[in-house]
């Protein structure tokens, strides 16, 4: 299965761009859209040379940067194709999700909808290991890549452990950046589950309520104890999870 672009098109997305980070540019926005699923055969170099009229070295060079990004996978007989996405967080690992979006080569943000002091009802208590009513720190973000709204963070902190938590400036630092540097972690407890977004979730990501998500429970420790206790939302066709184990 292959495309053919039109030389309309191929000419006006140049735009002031070298011409093969235009191309890099075209089929990247052709994959994120979901016009080029995985293990689509993507034109020729021969092709993207007369539609884009440009030399062959340079719809080379895109094709080459491509793979080397691991966007593409080169087949030598066979063609070029759309890779499998690279799943965006792991089960093993607790990574920035900021890190996770500007690997991508996009642009990361979030949404602050709350940021208070609260009492711990029964289930945060003993996932903190507090007592019920105690005092801990309350947070919701949205995280967004590229503007569009890809995790439902909410979550509940410690405050013996991170008494400044509530003074950070989460737009600069998520609180996984902040959270790691002033406690460093020494534990992670991970559940995965499939759920359908409630309301509050629904708005927050921007999805139909009972649309399929990936909902992540992850609470923390540093050697002083556990620190936060989060409930972390992707919307299924949104983000992959993965994990590896090498022996």
């Amino acid at each position: 299965m292959s495309s053919q672009l039109s030389t309309t098109t191929a000419t006006t997305d140049l735009g002031s761009q070298p011409r093969y980070a235009a191309i890099k540019a075209y089929i990247r926005a052709q994959i994120e859209s979901g016009e080029w699923p995985a293990h689509f055969r993507v034109p020729s170099e021969n092709q993207l040379a007369q539609d884009f009229n440009v030399s062959r070295m340079t719809a080379r060079r895109a094709l080459s940067e491509l793979t080397d990004e691991g966007v593409l996978i080169r087949s030598q007989g066979l063609g070029t194709f759309v890779a499998e996405p690279v799943p965006a967080g792991s089960l093993l690992e607790v990574r920035n999700i900021a890190d996770e979006v500007a690997a991508r080569g996009h642009s990361y943000s979030n949404r602050i909808l709350k940021l208070e002091q609260t009492e711990a009802n029964t289930e945060v208590a003993v996932a903190l290991g507090l007592a019920e009513g105690a005092a801990v720190y309350h947070s919701i973000i949205v995280h967004l890549d590229n503007d569009l709204p890809i995790q439902f963070e909410e979550r509940y902190t410690n405050p013996t452990l991170v008494p400044e938590y509530l003074h950070q400036n989460f737009h600069a630092a998520t609180p996984n950046e902040y959270l790691t540097r002033v406690a460093p972690l020494t534990e992670v407890d991970t559940t995965v589950e499939a759920i359908g977004a409630d309301e509050a979730v629904g708005t927050a990501l921007e999805i139909k309520q009972g649309t399929a998500c990936l909902q992540i429970w992850r609470r923390t420790k540093s050697s002083a104890g556990t620190v936060s206790f989060a409930r972390l939302v992707h919307p299924g066709n949104r983000y992959r999870l993965g994990a590896q184990l090498r022996f």
